[in-house]
This record gives structure tokens, C-alpha cells and sequence, in this order.
């Protein structure tokens, strides 16, 4: 090929990549736009049925309670009396329907019935069910709306809580959180529009393991993901900047990158460019942000002792709790906390009652110090996971509860 040839031909190259990264910009503007102002650009016309929302939206913020592993509804908020006249029988074909099982328990020959070995009682004006196991988030009974007719056809892990984040049992599409920021934006500079937190449960720690993905922007700008703040050491890494340089001297080097960027997303039109950038900015205003957020020595004792004494340990439940609040009433839109160790299996008996010690008593301290910052009301308060239990048992009823007088079960 001749010089000239090789020329046109990357000149060609460079304007298509101009025009696709122009009109992908382009259409994610309009799409945006399209989002703040649906009704831009649309010619008047006499509705045809209900205007929604109907009515003025209260909610500002998401704080997500993501109990990661699956906690066993059975015996926390749905008592099921009927089947305890069926304790230990071998499960009906009638009501499994040839339905798919686990590999844990597809060999199996019988599958006996395991209700609940806790009680339960009503709460409230609502008289909503649950369990003794969480005495905490029982008092808050008339502000919770229990969903009761939700269902999965997953029936492993990692597939059901993908489905839960994205809509999706296949990885790659924009999490919920990432949607949020993408739609409302951020109401706060300093800080990202989604920030993600984990702690280890006392239950199964190390089972079910979380992936970045989950909390993923997929085909929407980078900006827009979750920001995961680490359970151990710094919450960020990188927040104190090396020996020998200063401020002045990140801002600059900030600035001449910045520079260099936007000479290039002129030349090429590349949207990551500068979103790339704009998450050099965040970076450095986290530097001064963050820190201040994570240190509770501003936060009155009564407050603290309230989330219980692992508020003390960072990374813990009750640590991200109160993390959340801080975070919320600073302007993030959405905090998401993910506390991994409810896929319990045969040990459900003992391992519940590690994770409803790690969570109930924040549970509710966060609900009652939103409440007392007059936060609740505009707060959605999300609780739940990524399924449940089976009502059959995972293995034999393993002999009898001696405290309880009840036969000891096991769940899948």
C-alpha cells in the first residue's frame, strides 16, 4: 500500500472512531436529557389515562441493606403453623412439581419438612409478623412494608443476586444503584452518587463471595458505579498523598492531565475521556471528604451505643450503619450495604443467630436516627437478599433443640 493510501486509510479509521464517539456522547446526552426532562421537545397532546407520579415524590436517597447469602424468610418473617403438623415428612411431589434442585441436595432420597424452631408473634398496628430473632426491627413494625409474593426461579447465588442488582441473571448490565446516579445525579461534589460497603457476618463469613460487577455501571458512563469504601484499613485507597507532595502539587498535576484529556476527547471524541477525568476530580475532593465521614468522634454517645459496640469496629454492620447515615446526610443518593454470611445450609440454627446479632439492633438504630434527623421520612430503607430457604431440610432434622424442646432443623 502506498504512503498516501496508508493515510487516507487512517484518516478514514479516525473519522469513524470521531463519529461513533460522537454520536454515542450525543445519544447519551439526549438519553439523559430525556430522563430530566421527559417532556422536552414533545408536542402537547390531551392525556389518555393517569399521570404518574400522582403524587409529590418524598424519597431523596436509598440506603440498601443487602443481606447477602439468602436469609431464611421462614424463620424471620414468614411463620408458616400449618406445616409444623408436617415436621420431619417427606415433601409431596405435589409441591416440589418436578422443580430443579441445588447439586447440594439433588441427592438426596427424601427431603423431610423443617418449619421453624423460633416463634413468632405480631407487631404494631399492622400486626405484621416476626420472629423472636429480631426483637429490634419487630418495633419498627408499622414502617416496614413486607413484600410477601416475591419469587426467583434461581436457585444458586451468584445468578439470583446478579438478577437483584441489574435486572439480569447474566453480568454486564448497569446495577441499580448506577441507574440512580445516571438518572437523579449526585447532590453532593465532594462525594460519588454511589457508595458501596461490605462487612463479614458471624454466620458463614467467607461463603458467597461479592463481585465489583455487582455494583457496576455496564453500558453507562464509568462515573456512575458504586464506589466500594473497604471494610479493612483505609476506606479508600491512596486518601493521604505520598511524602513530598502537597496539595498544590496533586492540583497542578490534576490540572495538566485534565489538559492533555481534553486535548484528546477533542481530536477523537471518546466519552470515557471525560469521565475519566471527572473521576480524577472525585478522587482528590474524596481526599479531603472521606476522612472527616469515617471518624465518629463527632457523633454523640448515646448515638453510638444505640448501633451496639461493634459501631467501634470499622467495617462491621453496625460501622456501615452509621456510615450510611453520615453518607446520606451529606447527599449520597445511594448507600448500599452488603453483609455477607446468611447461605447457611445445615447450620441455619446457629449461624442465623450470629447474623441477626451482627444486624437487628443496627437495623433499628438506623431507623430511629434517621428518624430523629427527620431523614426517615424522604430515606427508602431497603431490607432483603437474594432468596431464601426451602422449606425442606438440607440433610436429617438432626435430633432436638435441648433449649428449645424442638426438633433442630437443618436449610438449604
Amino acid at each position: 500500500m502506498h504512503q498516501s493510501q496508508q493515510i487516507v486509510s487512517r484518516q478514514d479509521a479516525l473519522n469513524r472512531r470521531v463519529f461513533l464517539g460522537g454520536a454515542g456522547g450525543g445519544l447519551g446526552f439526549a438519553a439523559l436529557a430525556s430522563l430530566m426532562q421527559p417532556q422536552a421537545g414533545m408536542a402537547e397532546a390531551p392525556a389518555v389515562g393517569p399521570v404518574f407520579p400522582n403524587f409529590p415524590p418524598k424519597a431523596k436517597r436509598i440506603i440498601y441493606l443487602f443481606q447477602s447469602g439468602a436469609p431464611s424468610q421462614m424463620d424471620l418473617f414468614d411463620p408458616k403453623p400449618q406445616m409444623e403438623k408436617h415436621r420431619g415428612e417427606d415433601l409431596p411431589d405435589s409441591i416440589r412439581q418436578g422443580q430443579r434442585l441445588t447439586t447440594m441436595t439433588s441427592g438426596q432420597k427424601n427431603f423431610p419438612v423443617a418449619p421453624s424452631m423460633f416463634s413468632f408473634a405480631q407487631h404494631g398496628e399492622s400486626g405484621m409478623w416476626f420472629s423472636d430473632l429480631v426483637p429490634n426491627m419487630a418495633r419498627h413494625a408499622d414502617r416496614w412494608c413486607m413484600v410477601r409474593s416475591m419469587f426467583t426461579e434461581q436457585i444458586n447465588h451468584d445468578p439470583a443476586i446478579t438478577f437483584f442488582q441489574t435486572g439480569h441473571q447474566l453480568a454486564g448490565r448497569p446495577s441499580i444503584g448506577a441507574w440512580l446516579s445516571y438518572g437523579l445525579g449526585s447532590e453532593n461534589a465532594n462525594l460519588p452518587s454511589y457508595i458501596v460497603l461490605t462487612s463479614f457476618g458471624s454466620g458463614r463469613p467467607d461463603d458467597q463471595p461479592l463481585y465489583d460487577r455487582l455494583w457496576g455501571a455496564g453500558f453507562l458512563p464509568n462515573e456512575h458505579q458504586g464506589v466500594r469504601f473497604r471494610n479493612t484499613g483505609d476506606p479508600v485507597l491512596y486518601l493521604a498523598d505520598p511524602p513530598g507532595v502537597d496539595r498544590s502539587i496533586r492540583r497542578a498535576t490534576l490540572d495538566r492531565i485534565a489538559a492533555i484529556n481534553a486535548s484528546r476527547s477533542a481530536a477523537i471524541g471518546d466519552p470515557d475521556i471525560a469521565a475519566r477525568t471527572g473521576q480524577y476530580e472525585m478522587a482528590f475532593r474524596m481526599q479531603a471528604s472521606v476522612p472527616e465521614i469515617v471518624d465518629f468522634s463527632d457523633e454523640p454517645k448515646h448515638v453510638l451505643e444505640s448501633y451496639g459496640p461493634d459501631v467501634h469496629r470499622h467495617g462491621s454492620y453496625a460501622f456501615n450503619c452509621l456510615l450510611a447515615r453520615r453518607l446520606s446526610e451529606r447527599g449520597v443518593r445511594f448507600v448500599q450495604c452488603f453483609h455477607m454470611g446468611w447461605d447457611h445450609h445445615g447450620g441455619l440454627p446457629r449461624a442465623i443467630k450470629g447474623q441477626v446479632k451482627d444486624t437487628d439492633q443496627a437495623t433499628g438504630a438506623l431507623l430511629d436516627d434517621l428518624d430523629q434527623r427527620g431523614l426517615l421520612d424522604e430515606t427508602l430503607i431497603v431490607w432483603g437478599g437474594e432468596f431464601g430457604r426451602t422449606i425442606y431440610s438440607q440433610g436429617k432434622l438432626a435430633g432436638w433443640c435441648r433449649r428449645a424442646g424442638r426438633p433442630d432443623l437443618g436449610g438449604d
